[in-house]
């Protein structure tokens, strides 16, 4: 039955979610954490991309936190969310896309990394991150970060 399910979704046009990986990059002094801006809209969005071969799902968004916003550090293997949005294609529709989030305890923030000439990066307090990005999922996400709504749990 489920693949029947699958397959009408497909004839209905839906298509089936794809998976990234994504890495919130926090300062182990500060607990700010590192937002970048997307690169066709400007929006600001975490360090996100596809998983890679050879690599855990954490190890590639290490990777990503590297070429996309010039960081590096102690990534959790340990899953720390999802969220969903709407990924944008080159032939003018978009697909859905689950981010899975790993936490990046940040070592070194280089001047010079892939992609310094196609984003802006700046550092945010947890709750002020979770005002700047669209997605709910991911605000959720960063709100569950911010030092002064846990002390108030």
């Amino acid at each position: 039955m489920k693949v029947f399910g699958k397959a009408l979704a497909l004839l209905m046009g839906r298509r089936p979610t794809q998976m990234q990986v994504g890495a919130i990059c926090r300062d182990r002094d500060s607990g700010a954490v590192m937002l970048i801006t997307s690169r066709g809209t400007g929006r600001w969005v975490i360090p996100k991309g596809w998983p890679m071969e050879g690599r855990t799902l954490a190890g590639a968004a290490a990777q990503e936190a590297w070429e996309e916003a010039g960081l590096r550090g102690t990534m959790s293997e340990a899953e720390l969310g999802r969220f969903l949005y709407d990924k944008d294609q080159d032939e003018g529709y978009a697909v859905p896309v689950q981010v899975r989030v790993f936490l990046m305890e940040v070592d070194c923030v280089e001047d010079a990394f892939p992609e310094v000439r196609q984003r802006k990066r700046r550092w945010f307090a947890p709750r002020d991150a979770a005002r700047m990005v669209a997605e709910p999922g991911l605000k959720q996400i960063l709100l569950a970060l911010d030092p002064a709504a846990i002390a108030a749990e």
